[in-house]
């Protein structure tokens, strides 16, 4: 949880620009572990039948939005084009696949893809503390194991503008 806190605080004061420049009811830098757990609890509440995960929102400074990630069943593997993906396991443990391909590829809105798994990518463990980025176009699924949840926190990080990082 501490090495959540300290990446989400790092961020927020690399973007100093784009905190000025957001509206105040559309910022949340802050969160508490305490809440934070409060939304698990939320998130375990909120699952309707089987649903293979819920997501609660944690932080918001545009363009970026942290989110708690409740995962307690197999769900699909997806594909982002623009963002690449930051997780840190905050409960349980699983796997992350990543690369390959999706099987049953499917366009799930203008800039994403989903299908039922990946064939052909690499398997890493993960438990509480681990961290994990996806680049952007890369296939990834989650499959918590133990029989308990598995719950993230992610962040999608949009492609860096051309020209960035800026030459020395």
């Amino acid at each position: 949880m501490r090495t959540l806190l300290i990446g989400l605080s790092l961020l927020a004061a690399t973007l100093p620009a784009l905190a000025r420049a957001a509206d105040a009811a559309a910022v949340q830098t802050y969160m508490s572990n305490p809440q934070i757990m409060g939304l698990i609890d939320k998130a375990r509440a909120d699952r309707k039948g089987d649903a293979p995960m819920v997501a609660e929102p944690i932080l918001l400074l545009a363009p970026y939005r942290a989110q708690l990630e409740y995962r307690p069943g197999n769900a699909p593997a997806a594909l982002h084009e623009k963002d690449a993906e930051l997780m840190v396991v905050l409960q349980g443990a699983g796997t992350i696949v990543t690369g390959g391909k999706l099987v049953d590829e499917k366009r799930s809105n203008a800039n994403n893809l989903s299908g039922a798994s990946i064939s052909g990518g690499a398997a890493q463990t993960v438990a509480v503390g681990d961290m994990l980025i996806v680049p952007a176009n890369t296939p990834h699924q989650v499959i918590p194991t133990g029989g308990a949840p598995i719950v993230l926190m992610t962040l999608h990080v949009p492609q860096p503008a051309a020209g960035w990082p800026p030459a020395n």
